[in-house]
């Protein structure tokens, strides 16, 4: 096992821990509950920030940046915003320090306290809406439709890399309407794009759905979601959006002018990801040999590892490598050629296995002779000798092929996980071995507190595909209900 990973099966938690640390991804920082990421980890989030912004783009969106800090009034307007957000809320309350007059150090010059404390951003609607008032005057300035990459803080207690920490990266999406129709369809939409990112570039299988009322973000009318299966059975939220109604449009008074001269509020809705996206992609493929990375999202699709005894065959083997790694750069496939000499093949072996690398080619005297290579994929652990004629172009269609693999491999995980459960008895039974349980539910937010506080399990979801509409009767209560929705322990 790769720098003596703790196997999955014996403590999945303690598993995840040593993959992202072992592999480069992150580590703790010297602040609670902060993580940093790492080169590796960073260029794998910078793949997924490049894809998305595109994906933003394409359908209209423009990038923007606000204030870090947002005046504590702010958060006061919008009354279910501030209740859930508060208990996470870092606050600014001084803004200088100053010599400590009682010995070494410094500390905080009590003559320097704020006029207004400030919020740490732990998201950013109401210093956004409280912007948009100055910009929406007509019918003719809407929609706006903005997305902020930035960092937000929200005062986690247990935290976890990637998945919950206090400090994390991601992006935020705030678009303002002339409409409700016109806002319904932004969130739908993009929760369609974040389906799409996440099955076609994270080979990551995911439902989408709408969050019951108790589940939904703070402050917003309607919460649409995308759930994926990790492989210990429990669920992960891998990205949200919301339909925010007119509710910041009428705390921060934004109106404006209709083509009729009416004056009306502004709808609006907010859509966000986070780094949390690389702990999905870690839980959802890995194994106890390392990272299993999707092609369209590595670093490096090809490491190139030299066979030699001689100083002279290391530089015959180098110079065939250096003329693949050419004819897979016209392919836009990265590659790395790990000519390093103080160590042994087998640990470079190991290293790339670790770090998720999709392709590993070998070349050694033999092979030079031969012509050949020899080629290992990543996601089956299968090797085989490969002439070294065409071999860019075989890449080139393997590495589709690994992707596909990828995701066929989660999506049957996920298939073979999903139950259909009718009674109570067997929900306790099959709660306890994970996955996603389709159970009728009455809709009402006490028996989901119910089943909540018994079981530890929520309704991840209530699906918007592959819909089945059934009467039946709720799995708890026993009272009437005409679907299914999905429950799962999660993250």
């Amino acid at each position: 096992m790769a720098k003596d990973i703790i196997n999955r099966e014996e403590n999945y938690s303690l598993w995840y821990n040593n993959l992202v640390t072992k592999a480069d991804l992150a580590e703790n920082s010297a602040v609670r509950g902060c993580m940093v990421i790492k080169p590796y980890g960073y260029a794998i989030w910078e793949k997924m920030q490049a894809q998305l912004d595109k994906m933003f783009k394409e359908t209209g969106h423009v990038n923007a940046y606000f204030p870090l800090f947002i005046p504590k009034s702010f958060l006061s307007k919008e009354a279910e915003h501030v209740e859930g957000f508060a208990k996470e809320c870092a606050v600014v309350t001084h803004h200088r320090l100053m010599a400590n007059p009682n010995g070494p150090g410094v500390v905080v010059d009590p003559d320097a306290k704020l006029e207004e404390e400030l919020i740490v951003r732990p998201t950013s609607e109401t210093i956004i809406w409280s912007t948009y008032k100055n910009w929406i005057k007509s019918y003719r300035d809407l929609p706006i439709l903005i997305n902020q990459w930035a960092n937000v803080v929200r005062w986690e207690m247990r935290t976890r890399l990637f998945l919950r920490t206090a400090e994390f990266l991601w992006q935020e999406g705030h678009t303002a309407h002339a409409t409700r129709q016109e806002a319904i369809e932004e969130a739908e939409k993009m929760i369609q794009v974040y389906a799409q990112f996440a099955r076609e570039f994270m080979a990551m299988p995911v439902i989408v759905g709408s969050k019951s009322e108790s589940e939904r973000f703070a402050g917003a009318l309607d919460t649409l979601c995308i759930e994926a299966l990790m492989q210990d059975g429990k669920a992960l939220q891998a990205g949200t959006s919301h339909f925010l109604g007119q509710n910041f449009a009428k705390a921060f008074d934004v109106q404006y002018q209709s083509k009729d001269g009416s004056l009306e509020y502004v709808w609006a809705t907010s859509w966000g990801v986070s780094t949390r996206l690389m702990g999905a992609l870690v839980m959802a493929h890995s194994d106890n040999n390392g990272l299993v990375l999707p092609p369209k999202l590595a670093p490096i699709h090809v490491v190139m590892v030299p066979i030699f005894k001689t100083d002279e065959e290391n530089e015959k083997i180098i110079e065939r490598m250096k003329d693949i790694q050419a004819g897979l750069a016209k392919m836009n496939i990265t590659s790395k050629i790990d000519n390093r000499d103080n160590l042994r093949s087998g640990f470079k072996f190991a290293e790339w296995e670790l770090k998720g690398v999709p392709v590993r080619i070998a070349i050694g005297p033999r092979d030079l002779e031969n012509g050949t290579v020899e080629l290992a994929r990543r996601d089956t652990l299968s090797k085989s000798s490969m002439p070294r004629e065409g071999i860019e172009e075989y890449i080139k269609n393997l590495l589709d092929e690994i992707q596909e693999n990828i995701y066929k491999k989660a999506f049957e995980f996920r298939k073979n996980s999903t139950y259909i459960v009718n009674d109570w008895e067997t929900f306790k039974t099959k709660i306890e071995e994970g996955g996603f349980l389709m159970c009728h539910w009455d809709g009402t937010s006490e028996t989901e507190e119910k089943i909540k506080n018994e079981t530890k399990a929520t309704i991840r979801c209530i699906p918007l595909e592959d819909v089945i509409e059934e009467e039946g009767t709720c799995v708890y209560s026993g009272k009437p209900s005409k679907r299914r929705v999905i429950f799962a322990r999660s993250y």
